[in-house]
């Protein structure tokens, strides 16, 4: 047997065979034209993810009123006629490469935030709860006129709340059963219909928003009755062969009330008996803090909700789907198990499309990972369209293409970061003849730092040394670039990757030893010319302490470094760090794992505004559990030798201890290196940090534009 032939195995739902157990899970992509409507953006989007090898895509969110009960500005209609030659137009594409698509039904209820900010009304079971939430205070003034939810719209607009009434339901039903017979006749393969998240339908399953005191409240089966309904609404109008399932919550997590697994479990079987041919099987958290958006439902635990797939599994004899951050191998040992019958993939075919076609042909080494960053989700709450921090191309697919050079030459890439490591494999595999110069011994620049601070990131580092090798890059280690080696090499263009520049910012005690910037702390952890560093910051005690623990000198392994810096860092017990963007709020969750005291200095009024909402949502909460203390508006004013100066935003100044200062500020873009390759009389190009700052997403942007142009 292969290592993934349970998961690339064929599979049924209903009458629906499927290629693999590889579905694409339904995900708003804010990818429709601002009328509803499926352009070529979105037609490309669905069409590279069929071309990639899933099984079964299934397309999210799909606004059985439209525009009434919609969630999303780009979000897909499905309420009229009119919305069905852009649907065929996916389907069409998605059939050409052998996969199989479904469209999800959903009405947002209580969440349709457009009809919020548009003064519509929300259609609800029952008067929501009063909630409150800290969602708002780690955004910036940018992001707050921005959120599609935001106090604004409400005041604009005014709540209208309109609590549903027999007609009212009688309506929804008729809703979701002509939208399903649209989707029939768009050339769909069958309907998810969207029993989760707090949606119309699950806002009556939850016991939590349900408190209806009629025949659709109460007890159990009356909380399930309109889904029941809509269930046989939609039966009826597609016919008894066509494949309709459904997708519930497991668990709603920290709501009185809310639904349990038990309950889900009885959910599960009435759909069943009801008809439908599976249940797909995801969960949702209360958004009073925004760091539960990633406990459920978009889930930072590995396999998060899998046991409870399995629970619901075991109670029914159709398919069952599962979801929530499944790597391919935990999947394939599911579906071998017996937990479920199919996997759901969101963010990672973000990430990398052609995913299922790299397992069928054996190449899992040359997935292009997910880093669990955010950025993809985190653009919903903006009113942006999806991007992804590591694939440039999603959601670009209809413009950013890969083709063979007309002449292909010899590349030379200057910088083994992401930005050039990326720009190397780009420029490879058009046919271009690369060589790839670094000045330090290793490959990975900021990324491999980065990986430290956040491990998820090492994946990407990993798949990209990996390119490196398959694609027979000339990797030149230990190498000064300079005019002479791009007339040596031959070069026909070079792209320089070679970082910011980090200078102290001009505070008084700035030039202390145990006053460390973010690229000197980053080379001694690394081994980028770290001897010279640890002569002149470190005593001969504290480097003798580095060569014992061996700092410098590991190899490529990130997992090595993230071990050795528990026993030994040349950081004090209490450490200041001034800076709270991205690299800084990084650093001190990096830090308190490592068991230091550690306080954020934020000159600005926020914290992590590089970071995406959504992770930034996780760091913050992770450094107030760990009694970070965060500051922002406040201005350093000196440094001493156990002590850090400043004053906030009132004038008062404070004397802070401090046995270790990190400076994660004043990086800027360096393209002094270009300037001077230019006189050997090519084409030069700068990339990365060296071009703008624009960290892990901006590299590797702006290496396959690079790569994809040179």
């Amino acid at each position: 047997m292969g290592a993934f032939d349970n998961l690339l195995q064929p599979g049924r739902i209903g009458n629906m065979e499927v290629r693999n157990r590889i579905v694409m899970a339904p995900m708003g992509s804010n990818f429709a034209e601002a009328d509803g409507t499926c352009g070529e953006r979105i037609q490309a989007y669905y069409e590279a993810r069929a071309a990639g090898g899933a099984g079964l895509i299934v397309m999210g969110v799909g606004a059985i009123a439209y525009p009434q009960g919609t969630a999303e500005p780009y979000q897909v209609g499905l309420s009229d006629d009119r919305f069905i030659p852009g649907l065929q137009g996916i389907t069409a594409r998605v059939h050409k490469h052998g996969a199989k698509i479904a469209i999800q039904l959903q009405h947002a209820g209580k969440s349709s935030v457009r009809d919020l900010a548009e003064g519509r009304e929300l259609w609800v079971p029952s008067m929501p709860p009063a909630m409150k939430t800290d969602m708002f205070a780690a955004l910036t003034q940018e992001e707050l006129g921005a959120f599609i939810s935001s106090s604004k719209s409400r005041e604009k607009s005014g709540v209208k709340i309109r609590v549903m009434d027999r007609a009212d339901i009688a309506q929804m039903v008729e809703w979701f059963a002509a939208a399903a017979e649209r989707a029939r006749r768009a050339g769909f393969d069958g309907v998810e219909i969207h029993a989760a998240h707090t949606y119309i339908i699950a806002g009556f399953l939850s016991g939590h928003f349900n408190k209806r005191d009629d025949e659709y409240g109460g007890s159990l089966q009356n909380r399930a009755r309109f889904m029941l309904e809509v269930i046989a609404a939609v039966r009826a109008r597609v016919g008894a062969d066509y494949p309709v399932w459904l997708r519930l919550d497991a668990r709603e997590l920290h709501m009185d009330g809310g639904i349990t697994l038990d309950d889900a479990k009885a959910f599960a079987r009435m759909a069943e008996a009801a008809g439908c041919d599976a249940v797909s099987v995801s969960a949702y958290a209360n958004t009073s803090s925004g760091v539960a958006f990633t406990e459920a439902p978009l889930v930072q635990q590995k396999a998060g909700f899998l046991q409870w797939a399995a629970e619901i599994k075991e109670k029914l004899a159709i398919p069952v789907i599962a979801v929530g951050r499944l790597e391919p191998e935990v999947a394939d040992n599911a579906v071998a198990a017996g937990q479920c019958d199919f996997v759901a993939m969101a963010r990672k075919l973000l990430a990398d499309p052609e995913l299922p076609r790299k397992l069928i042909e054996d190449r899992a080494e040359d997935i292009r990972p997910c880093i669990y960053c955010y950025a993809c989700v985190s653009q919903i709450f903006v009113n942006e369209r999806v991007k992804c921090a590591v694939n440039p191309m999603t959601g670009h697919e209809a413009e950013i293409r890969l083709l063979p050079a007309a002449r292909p030459g010899r590349v030379l890439v200057v910088g083994g970061g992401p930005a050039g490591m990326e720009a190397a494999r780009s420029a490879a595999l058009r046919g271009h003849a690369v060589t790839l110069v670094e000045r330090s011994g290793r490959l990975g620049g900021t990324l491999f730092f980065a990986a430290l601070a956040y491990a998820e990131n090492g994946a990407l580092l990993d798949y990209l040394a990996t390119q490196m090798k398959k694609l027979h890059i000339d990797v030149r280690l230990n190498t000064i670039a300079t005019p002479e080696l791009v007339r040596q090499i031959g070069a026909t263009a070079v792209i320089v990757a070679t970082g910011a520049e980090r200078s102290a910012p001009p505070i008084p005690g700035a030039e202390l030893d145990h006053v460390w910037s973010g690229d000197e702390l980053r080379r001694l952890m690394t081994g980028d010319r770290a001897d010279e560093i640890a002569r002149q910051k470190l005593s001969l005690a504290q480097r003798a302490l580095m060569k014992a623990g061996s700092l410098v000198g590991v190899t490529d392994s990130t997992d090595a470094i993230q071990n050795l810096s528990r026993v030994w860092m040349p950081l004090g017990k209490k450490v200041a760090i001034v800076g709270g963007g991205l690299v800084g709020l990084e650093l001190a969750e990096f830090l308190v794992d490592r068991g230091r005291e550690v306080v954020v200095l934020e000159e600005g009024p926020s914290l992590g505004r590089e970071l995406s909402i959504v992770r930034r949502w996780r760091v913050l909460d992770t450094l107030r559990r760990h009694d970070v203390v965060l500051h922002t508006r406040v201005k350093i004013e000196a440094i001493g030798r156990k002590t850090l100066h400043y004053t906030d935003a009132d004038g008062n100044r404070h004397e802070l201890s401090a046995e270790s200062v990190v400076l994660a500020v004043g990086a800027r873009p360096d393209d002094s290196l270009a300037r001077s390759l230019e006189a050997a009389g090519v084409p030069v190009s700068s990339v990365g940090d060296g071009a703008r700052i624009g960290y892990i997403e901006g590299a590797v942007r702006s290496g396959m534009l690079a790569g994809l142009s040179a």
